[in-house]
């Protein structure tokens, strides 16, 4: 399997090679040549693995069909040593939640940091130090984060040989058990950089650095966001998982609706339906900064600005530039790389895409089964206590937008819907209280996160501020 630039670079690079490098020489994200092509009869295969042999051997499967520059028996030692129940709490671990009839939850947050994002960085964090090894090289891990990819990050990545991670966040912008998970961490190889800005400009500034090849090639820069094609690789690995609960038979359709801000999750849901999982639709939940929902509505993808983005009771989802939104754009263009950059180019001029009338858009739902909606603190609160009130089941304010918006958009009742957990509810305590009345539990090794000692640095929305700390920590 070879990996090709989403804006046209002829050059064409392996797994390992992109899984160091974060973004494409020419300012791309990285894709495979192809999806593989699963079909009923292997998708019958893969659902008698999930439920013998379990989580990792069921990842193991569908890695293989994206690397192959990692021996076998390799690859499935880091499957096994990442997904183990003693880690995520389950065999299955990442267990469906009935709800209600043919409303579903998936668990994706009972790794070490209470969210989502550890069912890929856990993965990366192996992936890292198995590859750096092997070629005797370190590396310096650049990344943004608007709440969960940070801690995910960190905690996969601390006390790991040959890595450094250098975490940009919105100063003051992240729940007060976020910004602790972060930056109470002592870790020597650690750093925690708080941005005087909002998450999109920690995000340009992980994109400018990126695209700055001399300082990159120099101090070794490599990104755990999911601009890096290994994260949402991982993370396709749930949608089978979550499909081969909510079924009995390989002909049975299933849709997921998914949390978004940065389109990095759903675009995982994306992949596995271009590779046959019958998936009937892909739901994208927005809250407030709804750039997302109002592209899937009208066609217009219309980038909003720091000062028009948001801040909000589900602020991982505080985005208005979705960075993985292009993976799919690729793909709606037919793949057409300087389609895609002109699109591209056209943001970063203008803020903004129009599709509307254009004929790929108009089938944009029957060929890639998309559609969209929104959420709003109101609802958030509506929906916690609905869902506590009525199930007993305690969910995030995110997991709350996006089963707010799954019962706007189930289609066909007959379908199951599955709703991607975002976090635990601990993570958004003072929304919680705001809906019950009562704050969430709190598991015993997070007792007291807020008052520990915190190591961050403060730094204005500059990339040239960043690439002088990170020069100052790598001597």
């Amino acid at each position: 399997m070879n990996y090709l630039s989403t804006r046209g670079d002829a050059t064409r690079a392996k797994f390992c090679d992109i899984l160091l490098a974060g973004l494409a020489p020419d300012g791309g994200l990285y894709l495979p040549e192809h999806y593989p092509q699963i079909g009923t009869a292997r998708l019958a295969e893969l659902r008698a693995i999930y439920r013998t042999e379990g989580y990792a051997a069921l990842a193991f499967e569908i890695l293989s069909l994206y690397i192959d520059d990692i021996p076998a028996v390799d690859l499935r030692a880091l499957c096994e040593k990442t997904y183990r129940p003693e880690v995520f709490g389950s065999r299955e671990i990442v267990p469906l939640r009935r709800l209600e009839d043919g409303l579903w939850i998936e668990a994706l947050s009972n790794g070490p940091t209470l969210a989502f994002k550890d069912m890929a960085m856990q993965l990366l964090g192996n992936l890292f130090e198995y590859e750096l090894a092997r070629r005797g090289e370190e590396l310096n891990i650049l990344g943004a984060t608007s709440g969960d990819t940070g801690s995910a990050a960190e905690y996969a990545m601390k006390g790991k040989k040959g890595v450094r991670v250098f975490m940009t966040s919105p100063h003051g912008r992240m729940s007060p058990f976020q910004q602790a998970q972060m930056f109470s961490l002592q870790d020597e190889n650690i750093h925690n950089i708080a941005i005087e800005g909002v998450f999109d400009d920690c995000q340009d500034i992980v994109k400018a650095v990126s695209n700055d090849h001399a300082f990159k090639a120099r101090y070794k820069i490599g990104t755990v966001n999911s601009i890096n094609w290994a994260r949402l690789l991982a993370q396709v690995v749930y949608y089978f998982a979550g499909y081969f609960q909510a079924t009995q038979a390989d002909n049975q359709k299933v849709s997921f609706t998914v949390p978004s801000g940065n389109f990095g999750n759903v675009c995982a849901g994306h992949v596995a339906r271009q590779m046959g999982l019958p998936i009937d639709r892909l739901v994208v939940a927005t809250n407030e900064n709804d750039v997302l929902d109002e592209f899937f509505r009208t066609g217009v993808y219309q980038v909003r600005g720091p000062q028009h983005t948001y801040e909000t009771s589900s602020p991982s989802m505080d985005i208005s530039k979705a960075s993985n939104f292009e993976r799919f754009v690729f793909d709606l263009t037919g793949r057409d790389g300087a389609a895609t950059r002109a699109l591209f180019e056209g943001v970063a001029r203008d803020g903004r895409f129009d599709l509307s009338g254009d004929a790929r858009f108009a089938g944009i739902a029957a060929r890639f089964g998309f559609a969209s909606g929104k959420s709003t603190h109101a609802d958030r609160l509506a929906t916690i206590r609905d869902t506590w009130e009525r199930f007993g089941t305690m969910i995030d304010t995110h997991t709350a937008d996006g089963v707010k918006v799954a019962r706007q958009q189930r289609g066909d009742a007959a379908v199951p819907m599955v709703v991607l957990e975002t976090a635990l509810p601990i993570k958004f305590e003072a929304t919680i209280v705001e809906a019950l009345g009562r704050p969430p539990e709190r598991p015993a090794r997070f007792e007291g996160i807020e008052q520990l000692p915190k190591r961050v640095t403060v730094l204005p929305a500059d990339a040239e501020r960043v690439k002088a700390y990170i020069a100052a920590h790598c001597a």
